[in-house]
């Protein structure tokens, strides 16, 4: 790893150079990406345009769409804004504890832009070794970090986040079963789905730690269950790490906020649409959560989140027109703001290291560094 930004190569020294090197060749790669980002927005309009209109059923979605009103979407951007943030602050002190970032004279708030360059740029690759693999991990990976270090850390992420998405779903299942929040009460919509929540945390809690040896064990006849156990058994120790660390407070709380402010989004996106009658909050927290699971199909545009969340709002009694109209609102949302605020940071990134090195540039002097 990149040593302590203290002991960081001097500006103009041999070392120094090599890691500006670096950062610049990183930078390069985020605009490309940025660039990918933007055209999956702009293919994602079109194809939404396309689908509602020429899906007969779907008209009046494309109806709500027209007569949306602005004052909730705008309050729904300012909230992913925050979302977003809550995203960075777990991303820095789980991914980049050891301010990688920080090195080499590039400042102490780099991890913040690269946190955003991430949110903005998406996926390098859809999968092999890199797969999964951020953008901010892959600047991380041009200054030294290992892949192997870089994926268990982003997996560590990803772990809490959907450990929070968890307790959310137990929470607003057991509320709505009980009838303290308004809504469904059907046990099969509310308390099976908390059920299954709460049997997966248990298993995660208990169980994982305990089937390290025997993962070893599976190995030599299944390989890849053996490793795809061994790798949740490593998570689940990781994150309890995380959480017994100084700081985890702000850790937890960027995950609940990432979590929290998009449900918020959804729910204002249902208002923004007129959607009647409007579905109580808990109502959102169920179908977001259980619908996104539809995200994991990989399908263009977003298909199977906006299938998996209209749907699961439908199955829980919103109309299917707002419904849809809502969640296309939501996802356009959630690719703007990230997109913009890895735009921004990656302007401000260049103003500050200066002009990208040209192509002749980049095969001359600090050569195979970081690749």
């Amino acid at each position: 790893m990149t040593a302590n930004p203290a002991a960081s190569p001097v500006p103009g020294s041999s070392g120094h150079r090599v890691g500006m090197h670096q950062t610049h060749r990183a930078l390069s790669d985020v605009r490309a990406h940025l660039r990918r980002s933007a055209l999956k927005l702009l293919g994602y309009l079109l194809v939404a345009y396309l689908v509602l209109r020429l899906i007969p059923t779907l008209n009046e979605a494309l109806t709500s769409l027209k007569r949306v009103s602005w004052g909730w979407v705008a309050g729904a951007i300012a909230l992913e804004v925050l979302s977003e943030t809550g995203f960075v602050v777990s991303w820095r002190r789980i991914v980049d504890p050891d301010k990688v970032l920080e090195g080499d004279g590039r400042g102490w708030r780099m991890d913040q832009r690269v946190a955003w360059a991430q949110l903005g740029g998406g996926l390098v690759v859809p999968g092999g070794s890199l797969g999964g693999m951020g953008v901010g991990g892959w600047i991380l990976h041009r200054f030294g970090m290992p892949t192997e270090v870089i994926a268990e850390r982003q997996f560590n992420l990803s772990f809490l986040n959907t450990g929070v998405d968890a307790i959310a779903l137990i929470l607003a299942g057991l509320g709505l079963a009980a009838g303290i929040f308004g809504g469904e009460q059907s046990l099969l919509l509310t308390l099976l789905p908390a059920a299954i929540a709460a049997c997966g945390i248990v298993a995660a809690v208990f169980l994982a730690p305990r089937a390290g040896a025997w993962a070893t064990r599976l190995e030599a006849k299944h390989a890849k269950v053996g490793r795809t156990i061994t790798t949740l058994a490593d998570a689940v120790s990781d994150t309890k790490r995380v959480l017994a660390h100084r700081g985890s407070t702000a850790t937890v709380l960027g995950a609940v906020a990432y979590l929290a402010f998009d449900l918020l989004i959804l729910w204002l996106a249902l208002l923004a649409v007129h959607a009647q009658p409007s579905p109580a909050f808990a109502i959102v927290v169920m179908a977001y959560i259980i619908g996104a699971l539809g995200g994991s199909i990989p399908l263009p545009a977003s298909v199977g989140t906006i299938g998996g969340i209209a749907g699961m709002l439908i199955v829980y009694g919103v109309h299917h027109n707002p419904a849809v109209a809502a969640v296309l609102l939501h996802q356009a949302i959630a690719l703007l703001v990230p997109l913009a605020g890895g735009m921004i940071a990656y302007i401000i990134i260049r103003r500050e290291l200066g002009p990208l090195p040209t192509g002749k540039h980049n095969q001359s002097g600090a050569g195979g560094a970081g690749t």
